[in-house]
């Protein structure tokens, strides 16, 4: 009876530090939404102030950091969701053209400068370009946050992380080549060709083993074998590069991708969003505990002057690589903020006693902390470089806007309405893009797209529009009562226009099309592509699917 009760005591001990950050990270998130703050903001205020009162040891257990690092997988296997061979494919330019100049700029200029502040080659060169990685779970969720995928800066952030995350792999083996006292060429190429290995493997399971086995589990009916076998894949994925010393974050992506071009993908991404989630505040709430506030309270202003130069330099060196890359000035400023964060490779980096023992602790410390600082203030850097990106593409726009033959007019730049706009892009078909928010305006001209401020409920607005020359008008904004109101109006004076408006749900359905429109609604699976589906048969055309890459190949000109 002793012995079980000291078990159960053991299990307890190990299990309530991680009972504890949940109930404090549901009060942090929570407090966040209120502030109308990032939830990562204060998941990692949340382990900063323990840290403060000096709980950093007590949260610091296994069971929490793998919790945390089972986050980071679930990110990066939720991004290799999105990244079907047919998109590596596509996008190979921008991983290993963009991503590699980014990574020589960015981190070349970094490691330059250490060795200039005469800190020895080997720290200056790895923790050098370590400076030049950004934060993929920190970038990854402001992306999905914003419905960003599909953008260029979008996309385009999303193949430099993947190329950065290849480089943090050989700037790990360069520093266990360092400890071991081993050659480091050997060490790199032995690397390459695990990494290169498990790619092979991830295509061989795409092609033959996805659908068999996911169909297998289909036919079980049984949602927690669907769960299960979800979380198998995208765990055991990174298990399996990890014991292969490569990086858990690269396996758990491959395990993505080698479900993306599934029929099954979807459910998958179902089953995996809630963990994700999850497990990412257990990361945020990590980076927290990371930082060390006697350090903070004691170099105070050399840690804030690190962290705001190495933010300043970063996005300075992004920019510059973007415009090398000929992006125009308004999309490298809002690529170059979004990654202008130090990396959680980089406090890795800084860990390893091979790299830490080459300068004073303090100067570890203070990078640490500085690093720590620029992921929390992430949000809010990047969005400041895309209201920056937005003031400067907010110029007159071409005259031809508000007068050309463009057949569809779409009303709010909704995530509904961008997905309509990029299908319409796609297939060539020209459209007048309104829109009567000016937040939504501004997010949209930083993302790229081409619009126009205006308010189309005022039908004194509607010659200058050229409303009578459009076949359809779409309405994605979601604000239903201007639509009943102008229903009298706009069927004495525009007879022959299709109106499709965007629902979110299944309400209103009837009143609107008894009102002469065509409801669509979005709130269920698939409905933003319903939506565009109901635009092309109104115009009587045939719609063409995108294929992967397509937003740097049409919009590059436009939005980067």
């Amino acid at each position: 009876m002793a012995g079980e009760a000291s078990d159960a005591h053991s299990v307890v001990a190990t299990i309530q530090p991680a009972i504890t950050l949940l109930g404090l990270g549901i009060a942090a998130a929570l407090a966040s939404r209120a502030l109308r703050l990032n939830p990562m903001v204060g998941y990692i205020g949340l382990g900063l102030g323990l840290a403060s009162l000096g709980l950093a040891q007590d949260f610091s257990g296994p069971l929490v950091a793998a919790m945390a690092e089972a986050g980071v997988m679930f990110l990066l296997f939720n991004l290799g969701l999105h990244f079907s061979l047919g998109r590596i494919r596509a996008e190979a330019g921008t991983i290993f053209g963009f991503g590699a100049l980014q990574m020589l700029i960015a981190g070349g200029a970094f490691a330059a400068l250490l060795a200039a502040l005469g800190l020895p080659a080997a720290f200056a060169i790895i923790v050098g370009f370590g400076l030049g990685l950004s934060s993929t779970a920190v970038v990854i969720g402001l992306i999905r946050e914003r419905d960003q995928e599909d953008c260029p800066v979008g996309r385009a952030a999303q193949a430099i992380l993947i190329f950065q995350d290849i480089a943090a792999i050989l700037l790990l083996v360069a520093a266990g080549a360092l400890a071991g006292g081993g050659a480091l060429l050997p060490a790199l190429g032995l690397a390459g060709a695990k990494a290169l290995a498990a790619f092979g493997v991830a295509v061989l399971f795409a092609r033959f083993l996805t659908e068999p086995l996911f169909r297998l589990v289909a036919r079980a009916g049984t949602t927690e074998v669907y769960t299960a076998t979800a979380l198998f894949v995208a765990l055991a994925a990174g298990w399996a590069t990890g014991m292969a010393g490569l990086s858990l974050t690269l396996g758990a992506f491959l395990g993505g991708m080698a479900v993306a071009d599934s029929r099954y993908r979807i459910l998958v991404q179902t089953e995996i969003d809630a963990f994700r989630g999850l497990f990412l505040s257990f990361f945020f709430i990590s980076v927290g505990l990371g930082i060390d506030p006697a350090a903070l309270a004691q170099d105070w202003l050399w840690v804030l002057l690190a962290a705001a130069g190495l933010i300043a330099i970063k996005c300075a060196l992004n920019v510059a690589a973007a415009l090398v890359n000929r992006w125009s000035v308004p999309g490298s400023i809002q690529l170059g903020f979004l990654l202008g964060q130090g990396s959680e490779f980089t406090l890795v980096l800084l860990a390893l006693p091979a790299i830490a023992g080459l300068v004073e602790e303090r100067l570890v410390s203070t990078l640490v902390t500085a690093i720590a600082i620029s992921l929390a203030v992430t949000p809010f850097v990047s969005n400041i470089g895309r209201k920056l990106a937005g003031r400067l593409r907010a110029g007159p726009p071409d005259a031809k806007l508000a007068g050309d033959e463009a057949p569809v007019v779409l009303i709010g730049l909704t995530p509904a309405g961008r997905a309509v706009a990029d299908a319409l892009e796609y297939n060539g078909i020209g459209f007048l893009a309104l829109e009567p928010d000016n937040e939504r305006f501004q997010l949209a001209l930083a993302d790229g797209y081409r619009v126009l401020h205006a308010n189309p409920a005022d039908p004194r607005s509607w010659d200058a529009i050229g409303m009578g020359k459009r076949e359809v008008v779409v309405v994605a904004t979601g604000q239903l009562a201007a639509s009943r109101e102008l229903t009298p109006l706009v069927e004495e004076r525009l007879p022959d226009i299709a109106r499709i408006i965007a629902l979110a749900g299944s309400e209103a359905a009837q009143e609107f099309d008894a009102l002469g429109m065509v409801p669509v609604d979005i709130s269920v699976e698939g409905g933003h592509e319903r939506l565009a589906d109901a635009v092309f048969a109104a115009l009587d055309r045939e719609r063409r699917l995108p294929t992967p890459g397509w937003a740097e190949e049409e919009r590059l000109s436009a939005a980067a």
